[in-house]
């Protein structure tokens, strides 16, 4: 196997600042890769596949990555970008908790097993994201019950934050599920891991934890450099907190509502999300 260096910020790059035309989202032809996988020691780290150059079929990837790129800058206004041809990566957030991107093969699943004692993936990816990439998830969810490790789902739309908004306190609920089982690490995942799979940790680390969402924030994006969505975090706040039908919309309210909560806010948000178990 051949190793390769430990993630870090400089696994993704920052974006130029000319405006781009967002494509069509239009091929599904699937790449080739030769995977080769990192070992690593509870450190923050990323899984390598080195792309098959072969004309038509890198080109194809290479428009895929671009086309994915200005859609995320444009739209979420994140700088970082996603390189689908240097395989999955990830992050160790907390001792329970991993944050990247999606497996592409069955062997990613062997990897994260193996190496990390991952016990559950939760997958935030709708159907077409996984199309679009040429994913054979199949395979992927096949080779996770051979290996006893929990496959689930939460899909959310790609860059909306309204559908991240609505989306986030069942993913939570699947994730602080999970870990309070114990029986190992649960793996977050959207398609590059830099907005959906984040926004969910964060959310559960603030709803959770005794921290407000800016220090949660922080404290996931001083580990894995993203960009994810604070608003839609703040607005799923403020849906499980309100207790009175009368309130006032949250966008009515100040850029920064909701940014933390009461003892007996974050209780009925604890609450109201471990309700929403198996829903």
């Amino acid at each position: 196997m051949k190793a390769v260096a430990p993630f870090s910020s400089s696994s993704f790059t920052f974006a130029s600042s000319s405006p781009l035309k967002i494509k069509a989202f239009l091929s599904n032809k699937k790449p080739q890769f030769n995977l080769n996988l990192t070992p690593n020691n509870f450190k923050p780290t990323s899984i390598s596949c080195e792309a098959t150059q072969n004309g038509t079929k890198s080109q194809t990837s290479n428009h895929k990555m671009e086309d994915y790129n200005t859609a995320m800058k444009r739209m979420m206004r994140n700088p970082y970008e996603y390189h689908h041809d240097l395989g999955m990566n990830y992050n160790l957030i907390t001792e329970n908790l991993i944050v990247g991107s999606q497996p592409q093969k069955p062997e990613d699943i062997d990897h994260l097993k193996e190496e990390q004692n991952v016990a559950y993936i939760l997958n935030l990816q709708q159907d077409s994201d996984v199309a679009y990439w040429g994913i054979d998830l199949e395979s992927i969810v096949e080779r996770c019950q051979q290996l006893g490790v929990r496959h689930m789902r939460r899909p959310a739309r790609d860059f909306d934050p309204d559908s991240l908004r609505s989306m986030l306190p069942k993913a939570v609920s699947s994730l602080e599920w999970a870990i309070s089982e114990g029986k190992g690490r649960v793996y977050v995942h959207c398609t590059a891991g830099l907005g959906r799979a984040p926004a969910v940790a964060i959310a559960y680390i603030f709803w959770f934890f005794d921290m407000d969402l800016n220090t949660a924030y922080d404290t996931l994006t001083a580990k894995r450099p993203c960009g994810p969505n604070k608003k839609a975090i703040r607005g799923a706040t403020y849906d499980l907190a309100k207790n009175d039908p009368g309130k006032e919309p949250f966008e009515s309210l100040p850029e920064n509502a909701f940014g933390n909560v009461a003892d007996w806010e974050r209780k009925l948000i604890q609450d109201r999300v471990r309700h929403l178990r198996g829903a």
